[in-house]
C-alpha cells in the first residue's frame, strides 16, 4: 500500500506541473510555458528551503530541553533509532488546540513539533503513535512532496490573476477563452490535486507510523480523541489554510466525516477512513 500511495502522489504532481506548464501556453505561448516554469522552480525553491522556520513561527513553537520533557524525547529518540534516522530538534507550541506537526528539508534538517494541548490529552502509547506519524513524514520526505505541491499550486493562482490584469502574448498561445479558463477553473483544479497529494501523503504518514510504532490501534486511539476534543477548541488564529496540510488533523477544522465534493477540498482524509485503514493494518500484522 506504501508504493502505490507513493505512485498516486507522484502522479498528482506531475499532472499539477503539467497544468502548470499548460496555463503558460495557453496564456503566453512558449515564452508564457518557460516562465511559468521558471516561476515554478523558484517558488519550489523558496518553500522548501525556508518552510520549517516558517512553520514554527505561525505556531509559536520554542525548542525544549530533555529536562523539561524527558517522555517526549525518550519516544523521539527510540524511534529514530528504530527507524536508523537522525534526531530532530523537538519543540512545543503554546497552542491549546491538540495537534502535531513535522517539518525540514531533509532528516538532517528537520523539527518536530506537539502542541500543550496534544500533550494534555494522549497517554504515552497515543503520543507515540502520534510521533511516528510525524517522523514518518520526515523519513518519507513529505514535506518536500507536499511543499512542492503547495508551490506550484501557488504559481498556478498567480499566474491566473496575473494574466486577467495584464493578458497574454500574440504568439498565439493566449486568447480570452484561455484567460477565463485559467483565471476560474485553474485555481480550483490545481487546489483540487493539491489536497489529493495532501490527503495521499497522510495515509501513507499512518501506515508507516502505524508499523514504526507497531501499534497502529494506538494512533487510531489518538485520531479519534484529536478530532473529539478539536470541535471544542477554537481554531489558532496564527494558522493560514496553506499551512493546515503540515498537521496530523487539519487545524482550522475538525476532521469528522466529510463525503463527496466537500471531501475533495480537505487537506486530510476523513478521520473514520483513517481509522478503518489503521484497524486493518492492526489486523494483518496482528497488533492489538
Amino acid at each position: 500500500m506504501i508504493g502505490i500511495n507513493r505512485i498516486k502522489t507522484w502522479i498528482l504532481i506531475a499532472a499539477m506541473g503539467g497544468l502548470f506548464v499548460l496555463i503558460g501556453a495557453m496564456l503566453g505561448g512558449r515564452s508564457g510555458a518557460t516562465i511559468a516554469l521558471v516561476l515554478a522552480l523558484v517558488f519550489n525553491f523558496a518553500m522548501y528551503w525556508f518552510s520549517g522556520s516558517i512553520a514554527v513561527r505561525a505556531t509559536r513553537s520554542r525548542p525544549v530541553t530533555e529536562q523539561e520533557h524527558p517522555q517526549l524525547y525518550r519516544i523521539v529518540r527510540e524511534l529514530t533509532q528504530a527507524r536508523q534516522m537522525p534526531m530532530p530538534e523537538i519543540y512545543v507550541s503554546d497552542m491549546l488546540q491538540p495537534n502535531a506537526f513535522a517539518t525540514g528539508r531533509n532528516p538532517q534538517n528537520a523539527k518536530v513539533a506537539v502542541t500543550k494541548g496534544i500533550l494534555q490529552i494522549l497517554d504515552e502509547r497515543e503520543l507515540r503513535g502520534v510521533l511516528a506519524h510525524e517522523l514518518s513524514h520526515v523519513a518519507n520526505r513529505d514535506i518536500l512532496v507536499s511543499s512542492i505541491a503547495a508551490a506550484i499550486g501557488m504559481s498556478i493562482t498567480f499566474l491566473a490573476r496575473f494574466a486577467l490584469f495584464f493578458g497574454s502574448d500574440d504568439e498565439g498561445g493566449g486568447n480570452i477563452l484561455g484567460v477565463l479558463f485559467a483565471w476560474i477553473l485553474a485555481p480550483i483544479a490545481a487546489a483540487i490535486i493539491q489536497m489529493a497529494v495532501s490527503r495521499s501523503r497522510e495515509y501513507q504518514a499512518d501506515e508507516s507510523g502505524a508499523l514504526l510504532s507497531k501499534d497502529p490501534s494506538a494512533l487510531a486511539s489518538a485520531l479519534l480523541k484529536l478530532e473529539e476534543t478539536s470541535k471544542r477548541v477554537p481554531a489558532p488564529s496564527s494558522v493560514s489554510p496553506a499551512q493546515a496540510h503540515m498537521f496530523i488533523m487539519n487545524p482550522l477544522r475538525g476532521g469528522g466525516a466529510m463525503r463527496s465534493f466537500a471531501t475533495m477540498f480537505s487537506t486530510h482524509p476523513p478521520t473514520a477512513e483513517r481509522v478503518e485503514r489503521l484497524q486493518e493494518i492492526g489486523r494483518q500484522i496482528g497488533a492489538s
